[in-house]
This record gives structure tokens, C-alpha cells and sequence, in this order.
């Protein structure tokens, strides 16, 4: 069974990261949103970005960040980070 996550990561340069570990069956995580679904996420603001994030977390066993040239540098990679540790969750990187 594969173990339930909850991947970060920066949408624009990594979500072909993301589709190279679903397919590989190891993990089992959130759905990924296509990029019109991103963008309408977005519009809506702050908060439900973060409701978002806290009900696609809520029911995972641990955090993957995906680790790109600009990961630290985005807002919501380091939102998920904190809150992912807020809750205890493991956090595991791959670079």
C-alpha cells in the first residue's frame, strides 16, 4: 500500500516532478491541479489557499518537498512547511 503524502513544491518549475513520482507508485498523495485549476485556487486569494492546503494535509502521514533552483524562495512551499510542522508531520526532502 502505497504511503499517503502531501507533496510541496513550486507548481511552475516542478509539477513534472510530481507526475514522475505518482506514476511511480510509491506514494500516494494529493491530487495535483492541473494549472487552470492552480490559477483559480489563486484568484481566490489567501485564504483559501490556505484551506486548501490545510484539508489536502489533513489526513496525510507526512510532507514531501520537492526540492527545486527556487523552492525556498516561494511563499506557499514555506507556508506548507511550517503548518506541515505546526501539526507534527514528517517532513522529507528530494532534491
Amino acid at each position: 500500500m502505497a504511503k499517503s503524502v502531501f507533496y510541496s513544491f513550486h507548481y511552475d518549475r516542478d509539477a513534472w516532478r510530481v507526475q514522475q513520482i505518482i506514476q511511480m507508485g510509491a506514494l500516494e498523495g494529493q491530487p495535483i491541479l492541473n494549472a487552470q485549476q492552480w490559477e483559480e485556487v489563486k484568484r481566490k486569494g489567501d485564504a483559501p489557499i490556505e484551506k486548501w492546503i490545510a484539508d489536502q494535509m489533513a489526513y496525510k502521514s507526512a510532507v514531501v518537498v520537492l526540492i527545486g533552483a527556487q523552492t525556498a524562495s516561494r511563499p506557499w512551499v514555506r507556508h506548507e512547511i511550517a503548518y506541515a510542522w505546526d501539526n507534527h508531520k514528517p517532513l522529507a526532502d528530494s532534491a
